[in-house]
C-alpha cells in the first residue's frame, strides 16, 4: 500500500467535522457526481430502449432481410418470385438465419359504409412467424393462415378499424384494380396495434393463397422472402453475403434476386434514430462537465483547509507527487461514493419504468404507450469507468496548487 493511498484512506475513512468549510463542498461535489451519473444512466436508458422499441416494431412487418424480384423492387409492378426448394433450403439451414418466410403483397382498397381507403393485403403462409403481431394483438385472434386453403378472413389494425368503424366479425368488400377491378368480401378475425402509424395504417394480413390468387400467380410464385437473424448486429455482413451468394443467379422464370435489409428499406427512420446518437453525447457531456467542476471546486477547497497538512507532509520529506496523489485518491474515494449513490439512483428509476410503466406517453406522437429503457451490464460498467477516468483527469489541472504550498508558509499561521 503506497504512503499516498493510506493518507487518503485515513483522511476519507476519518470523516469531515460539521464546521468544516469543506463537509457542505464535499457534499454538494457528491451529490453532483450521483446526480450526473444518473442522469446519464437514465438518458441512455431511454435512447436505447426507444430505437430498440422502433426498430422492433419495424423488423416485425417486414424481418430484418427481404429477397424479392429485382424489377419489382425497383419498379411499380407487382412481380413474382419463383422459390425453389434449393433456394428454401439453404436459406433455411444458414446458421446465421433465424427464420424464413415467404409473403405475398397487393394494393387495395377497402370500402365500407362509412368510408373507404387504401391498404396493402399481405398474404402469409403457415410458416410465417406471428409473435410480434401476437404481441401487439387488441382483439380477435390470429388466424392459421396457409398457402393452399383461402380463410376469407383478415387482421387489420386499431387505426384502420377506428377509421372505418369496424370490430371483430365485421365484414368488409376489398378492391382490387389490375387489368379488371376484383372484390373481395373478408370477415375481420384480428384487431392489432403497434402505434406505429406508417405501417398500421397500411397492412391488413390475410392468407397467401388469397394473395396470390389475386395476383393471378401460380403456386411456388410469392413477392418475396423474409429472413430473421439470430443477432442483428449481423444486418450488414450477412446482407453483403446473400447478395453475394445470389449475384448473377436467377430464379425458373429468369428474375434476378434483390436482397435488402430493413435498413435499406426504411433509410429515413433509421437515419432518425441515429440522430439519437448526437442528443446521448450532449446529455454525457454537460453531464461530465457539471460533475467535474463540482468536483473541482470540492477539491479545491479540501486542498486550502489542508494547507497546514500539506506543509507538515512536505517538511517530512514528501514530494509535490507524493501529495498530489494522496489528494486524487481521495477525490478517487468521494466519486466512487457519489456514482455509487447515482448507481443507485439510475438504475432504480430506470427497473422501476421497465418493470412497472410509471411514466407514460402519447402513442400518437413516440409511437409507443410507455418510456422504453433498455439496461445493459456492459454499458452501464462502460459508463462508470468513463465517468470516473473523466473525472480525475479534469482533477489533475486542480491537484497542482499543491505544489504552490511551501512548508514555511503553510506553518506561519498555524
Amino acid at each position: 500500500m503506497s504512503l499516498a493511498f493510506f493518507l487518503a484512506r485515513r483522511i476519507y475513512l476519518g470523516g469531515h467535522s460539521e464546521e468544516k468549510a469543506s463537509r457542505p463542498a464535499i457534499v454538494i461535489a457528491m451529490a453532483g457526481i450521483a446526480i450526473g451519473l444518473a442522469v446519464m444512466l437514465i438518458a441512455v436508458a431511454i435512447v436505447l430502449g426507444f430505437k430498440r422499441e422502433v426498430r422492433d416494431k419495424i423488423v416485425g412487418f417486414g424481418s430484418h432481410i427481404q429477397l424479392t424480384n429485382l424489377d419489382a423492387a425497383y419498379g411499380d409492378n407487382m412481380l413474382p418470385l419463383s422459390v425453389s426448394d434449393s433456394l428454401w433450403q439453404a436459406l433455411a439451414h444458414d446458421p446465421e438465419f433465424k427464420h424464413v418466410q415467404r409473403y405475398s403483397v397487393i394494393p387495395g382498397i377497402v370500402n365500407t359504409a362509412e368510408s373507404f381507403r387504401g391498404m396493402m393485403l399481405k398474404g402469409i403462409g403457415e410458416e410465417y412467424d406471428t409473435s410480434f403481431f401476437r404481441k401487439c394483438l387488441v382483439e380477435g385472434e390470429i388466424p392459421v393462415f396457409s398457402d393452399s386453403l383461402s380463410s376469407n378472413q383478415v387482421v387489420i389494425s386499431k387505426s384502420m378499424a377506428d377509421a372505418l368503424k369496424l370490430k371483430i366479425g365485421d365484414k368488409i368488400d376489398t378492391y382490387y384494380v389490375q387489368n379488371e377491378i376484383r372484390v373481395r368480401r373478408l370477415l375481420v378475425a384480428g384487431i392489432y396495434e403497434s402505434n406505429f402509424p406508417e405501417f398500421d395504417d397500411l397492412f391488413m394480413l390475410t392468407d397467401l393463397r388469397m394473395v396470390n390468387r389475386l395476383n393471378l400467380w401460380e403456386n411456388g410464385l410469392v413477392s418475396g422472402i423474409e429472413i430473421q437473424l439470430n443477432d442483428y448486429d449481423n444486418l450488414e455482413e450477412a446482407t453483403f453475403r446473400l447478395s453475394e451468394s445470389l449475384l448473377g443467379k436467377c430464379d425458373a422464370l429468369g428474375a434476378r434476386y434483390c436482397v435488402q435489409n430493413v435498413e435499406m428499406l426504411n433509410p429515413q427512420v433509421f437515419a432518425w434514430l441515429d440522430i439519437l446518437d448526437i442528443n446521448i453525447w450532449v446529455i454525457l457531456i454537460l453531464m461530465m462537465g457539471v460533475a467535474g467542476f463540482t468536483m473541482i471546486s470540492g477539491l479545491l477547497i479540501i486542498i486550502i483547509e489542508r494547507t497546514s497538512m500539506i506543509g507538515i507532509l512536505k517538511s517530512l520529506g514528501a514530494d509535490n507527487n507524493t501529495v498530489r496523489r494522496v489528494f486524487l485518491w481521495l477525490s478517487v474515494f468521494l466519486i466512487g461514493k457519489g456514482m455509487l449513490w447515482g448507481n443507485v439512483l439510475g438504475v432504480g428509476l430506470c427497473c422501476l419504468q421497465k418493470y412497472g410503466a410509471v411514466f407514460r406517453l402519447d402513442p400518437q406522437t413516440y409511437y409507443m404507450d410507455t418510456v422504453p429503457v433498455s439496461l445493459s451490464l456492459w454499458w452501464i460498467v462502460l459508463l462508470n469507468a468513463g465517468a470516473l477516468v473523466i473525472s480525475v483527469c479534469m482533477l489533475l489541472g486542480p491537484s497542482s496548487l499543491v505544489t504552490r504550498i511551501h512548508p514555511a508558509d503553510s506553518m506561519r499561521y498555524e
